[in-house]
């Protein structure tokens, strides 16, 4: 005869645990419509998630940071993903918001800039010099190189455009292992599931696991620029805050420590 009145306490206990994760969820609500959300190039992720224990560190809300292929990136904003801030690899995915109306008017300004970098694994002792005609697809051997989506990924394309300008694409172009963004193509190189890569300078820099074995003419390729933009209707009261942060000395020198250009 307890069974009822067991199972009236446990509907209430239930009823208090939802009321409970309710209120919860309305707190991170409003917590998220404080601190900025930001989505930015793979590329970034170690930096900018140090840039922003810096700004916490300062007594603010942390940022919500959202990493992929600025590519991914720019679709999920067209679609309606909520976001306040916007760091791309390449001026080409800020141009495609823009037209689209999805960036607030006048927030764009180009923050960092970067070089593009021929990769291998650690105990790879070869040598080469990065010119016209280099022996790449040579290199590759049986192998495939690991880069980002050459058709929409920043990297990527930075890198097709290397490889056409200095004579080699013809030669790799089916000698490609694609990734979805330069983090990925990075990650290939490091756990030997190719041998080579190409990858942002940064990403090299930042890898126990690969050897650089040089870097690309810069006249190689367009200019490794990464705009920041405000999207439209950003909510965040902190938007604006951090966007100014991103640009401070606090900030720059950060960036300058992984080894990012501050534009």
């Amino acid at each position: 005869m307890s069974t009822p009145c067991w199972t009236g306490f446990a509907d209430i206990v239930r009823k208090l645990i939802i009321l409970f994760l309710l209120c919860v969820g309305l707190a991170a609500c409003g917590d998220t419509a404080k601190a900025p959300v930001v989505l930015a190039a793979a590329s970034l992720e170690p930096a900018l998630e140090e840039v922003s224990d810096a700004w916490v560190a300062q007594g603010h809300d942390a940022p919500t940071l959202s990493f992929a292929g600025s590519s991914s990136l720019a679709h999920q904003i067209e679609s309606g993903v909520p976001a306040d801030l916007f760091l791309s690899a390449d001026e080409d995915w800020a141009d495609y918001l823009e037209r689209r109306g999805r960036v607030a008017p006048g927030s764009r300004i180009t923050l960092l800039g970067n070089r593009l970098a021929l990769v291998a694994a650690r105990d790879d002792d070869r040598m080469v010099e990065i010119a016209p005609g280099f022996p790449l697809a040579r290199m590759l051997g049986g192998g495939r190189l690991a880069v980002a989506d050459t058709d929409a990924v920043p990297a990527g394309k930075y890198a097709k455009a290397a490889l056409q300008s200095l004579g080699v694409w013809d030669k790799v172009s089916g000698k490609l292992a694609p990734a979805e963004n330069v983090r990925a193509a990075l990650a290939m190189v490091e756990r030997g599931q190719a041998p080579l890569g190409i990858v942002y300078a940064t990403d090299a820099a930042g890898s126990g696991r690969v050897r650089l074995l040089g870097l690309f003419p810069p006249s190689s390729h367009p200019p490794i620029h990464y705009p920041l933009v405000t999207i439209a209707g950003a909510d965040s009261t902190d938007a604006q805050a951090f966007r100014s942060f991103l640009m401070s000395p606090p900030a720059r020198a950060i960036f300058q420590r992984y080894g990012f250009e501050v534009l």
